[in-house]
């Protein structure tokens, strides 16, 4: 349930609601809006028997959340969430493009990304150190020393850095390097995993499952938030349909939906939701006109000598071509586009 504090609710008020849930053994959840605060209250509802929070000075009206995800929902907060990668916004307006290779391959290959997708406009490097791959045969990352090489890419560029984390066991070590974690489709509902991002001050792009509903999906979102951590970031990258044509089929519907349903961002990473790089352009901008609220794409230098997902991979001037585009879509559907500064 919520508890919604009128406009003229004091600290004190607040403070008052907070002990008083706290001691009835509830975990609780701010949400400072504009014009009020929410109260989100987990546990319980049973042992409200007989206390009447109504009555507490400051409080408006006690409301119960129907869904099953309690803090990612729009009953929990209406105003949609931004959420700050060190100056960089994402969400209520503000759109980031987060671009690079699929996996990190070598110093020469990030510097070079880098460099290029910069020039092109994109303000955060995307970059895997640590590949869960469906054979095991098959390249698994640079691990550590990806994160290093992706470090100095940001010490050079100033983009910020998301890569992905596929272990509870590296979350500490990953956080030391990587401004952004990304939690990957098949970690979805690694709910070890996801226990284990809600603990760290950074924010997580949390992929759609390859089979997953809507309400899976924001329910592995309430396992970060209900957890601590509220900088959760939702991707959409195809999910898994009878189509074969295509890698994924990318469900653009997802970024109107979710947006009705969670204040949470919504961003579409269109190179794994198509697998096919002439497929990328085309559904970057569908993208942005569905409203996402940024884009995650794989760019690589040279795609046919890629490592992985070669085929779905941008060359840096086919990315600065798709960028122009995006601009001019993103300037009519009024979206903030971030620049570095």
């Amino acid at each position: 349930m919520i508890v919604v504090m009128n406009q003229g609710a004091t600290k004190e008020d607040i403070e008052r609601v907070v002990d008083k849930l706290t001691q009835l053994g509830f975990r609780v959840h701010l949400s400072e809006g504009v014009e009020r605060t929410i109260i989100g209250v987990i546990g319980d509802e049973r042992q409200l028997a007989g206390a009447s929070l109504e009555v507490l000075p400051g409080v408006e009206k006690v409301m119960p959340i129907l869904q099953p995800y309690k803090l990612a929902s729009k009953g929990f907060k209406e105003e949609p969430t931004v959420v700050d990668v060190g100056g960089l916004k994402i969400g209520g307006g503000h759109f980031q493009v987060m671009a690079g290779p699929c996996a990190v391959e070598s110093r020469e290959q990030i510097l070079e990304v880098a460099e290029k997708v910069k020039a092109a406009g994109a303000t955060i490097l995307r970059g895997g150190a640590y590949k869960p791959r469906t054979s095991p045969y098959s390249f698994q990352g640079l691990e550590e020393e990806g994160l290093k090489i992706l470090a100095e890419a940001r010490e050079r560029t100033g983009l910020k850095i998301v890569t992905e984390v596929v272990d509870p066991r590296t979350v500490e070590l990953v956080c030391r390097y990587a401004d952004i974690l990304q939690i990957g489709a098949r970690n979805m509902q690694n709910f070890f995993l996801l226990k284990e991002v809600a603990k760290v001050d950074k924010p997580v792009i949390l992929k759609r499952g390859l089979s997953a509903t809507y309400e899976e999906w924001l329910m592995a979102a309430e396992y970060i938030m209900s957890g601590g951590n509220y900088n959760v970031i939702l991707c959409e990258r195809g999910i898994r349909t009878f189509e074969t044509h295509t890698r994924n089929t990318l469900d653009l519907t997802a970024v109107p939906v979710i947006h009705s349903l969670s204040h949470l961002p919504v961003i579409v990473d269109p190179s794994h939701g198509t697998g096919k790089w002439q497929l990328v352009h085309p559904m970057a901008v569908a993208a942005v006109a569905a409203g996402a609220d940024g884009l995650l794409i794989e760019v690589h230098p040279n795609p046919a000598e890629a490592m992985s997902d070669g085929p779905q991979s941008l060359t840096p001037e086919n990315f600065a071509r798709l960028m122009e585009d995006v601009r001019n879509i993103a300037q009519v559907m009024g979206r903030k586009i971030g620049t570095l500064q």
